[in-house]
């Protein structure tokens, strides 16, 4: 039997880190755009302030943005079109609880000052809500458009996030391919807890010991329960054996919600069609392993989209920390 829990809990980060991520527990959040687009790559956004309020009052734990610069018809998914950052500045005027996340931003593709002084931004705005997941980025497409060579994309990665970091220092001096600040000038804000919550999304072109040492957080795939433990402890022994706190661990899962509770199973694009009970046993088995947090992706979901959120929130929410 493969170990599974942990007695190590996680550090303290901002409000929205320590709400989201328990050790042991798993909570729920949701992706947006919260609506059935099914293949259409560009959603209506119908209702899109609405139900990210019903989200904060039925009680998910999170929202997760993604950062998709241009819609790349191959890919065939242009997110929730807005820029992130200045539709998280919206949200958080919106919202008063639920901690808003971006899964991810795509760090090569923007200057790291824009980043660090955008998430710190939101950061302060929201109350510490604030969870910024990170990436290489995964569509060649986009980066001719910018100038940017994808083969350097894991380089320019690591660059980025320490430049990130020390821009939650006072006057930082540093070199780095991005930019020399000297130490004359600093940014502001600086985030709530001093440091951002930085979650790492994959392998994101990095060796796993970087991503176990750096990383606040490791934002993986589903894959079936046996393989998803296996990566987490592997994970996690990385982490014990780089003698930094134990991290959480997340995930995303498409979503079609059936009417009968008793459907079994049918497996979708990175998820399942399944009634309630199906979905509730594979939650329990993921929060077995070790994942702390999932994000349900309603794309694909056929039932109506605030039923779907109310069911989710009356017959499995009290199941799960939130």
């Amino acid at each position: 039997m493969l170990k599974t829990t942990h007695d190590r809990g996680f550090r303290s980060l901002n409000t929205a880190y320590n709400q989201v991520f328990k050790a042991n527990r798993l909570s729920l959040g949701l992706v947006l755009p919260i609506e059935n687009y099914g293949m259409n790559p560009v959603p209506s956004m119908t209702m899109h302030l609405e139900r990210v309020r019903l989200a904060e009052r039925l009680g998910f734990a999170a929202i997760w943005l993604r950062d998709v610069p241009f819609n790349v018809p191959s890919f065939g998914d242009a997110g929730q079109c807005f820029d992130p950052f200045v539709y998280l500045g919206y949200l958080a005027a919106a919202t008063d609880r639920i901690a808003l996340g971006v899964a991810s931003i795509i760090l090569p593709l923007r200057h790291p000052a824009h980043v660090a002084k955008a998430a710190a931004s939101a950061d302060v705005l929201s109350g510490g809500r604030m969870l910024l997941g990170i990436a290489s980025g995964d569509r060649p497409e986009e980066f001719p458009a910018l100038n940017v060579p994808f083969t350097d994309r894991g380089a320019a990665f690591r660059e980025s996030y320490d430049y990130i970091r020390r821009m939650g220092e006072h006057a930082p001096s540093f070199e780095n391919r991005f930019g020399t600040p000297g130490g004359d000038i600093d940014m502001l804000p600086k985030p709530v807890a001093g440091q951002l919550p930085m979650l790492v999304t994959g392998g994101s072109q990095q060796d796993p010991d970087w991503i176990a040492q750096n990383a606040d957080g490791w934002m993986t795939y589903p894959r079936n329960i046996r393989q998803q433990a296996e990566a987490i402890e592997a994970y996690r022994a990385r982490i014990e054996a780089s003698c930094e706190p134990d991290k959480p661990v997340m995930q995303p899962l498409y979503v079609d919600l059936q009417d009968n509770p008793d459907a079994p199973a049918r497996p979708i694009h990175l998820g399942f069609s399944a009634g309630i009970h199906a979905l509730r046993a594979y939650l329990k088995s993921v929060e077995a392993v070790g994942v702390n947090h999932v994000g349900l992706n309603l794309r694909f979901n056929q039932a109506d989209t605030e039923t779907t959120l109310k069911r989710l929130a009356d017959e499995l929410l009290p199941d799960f920390q939130s």
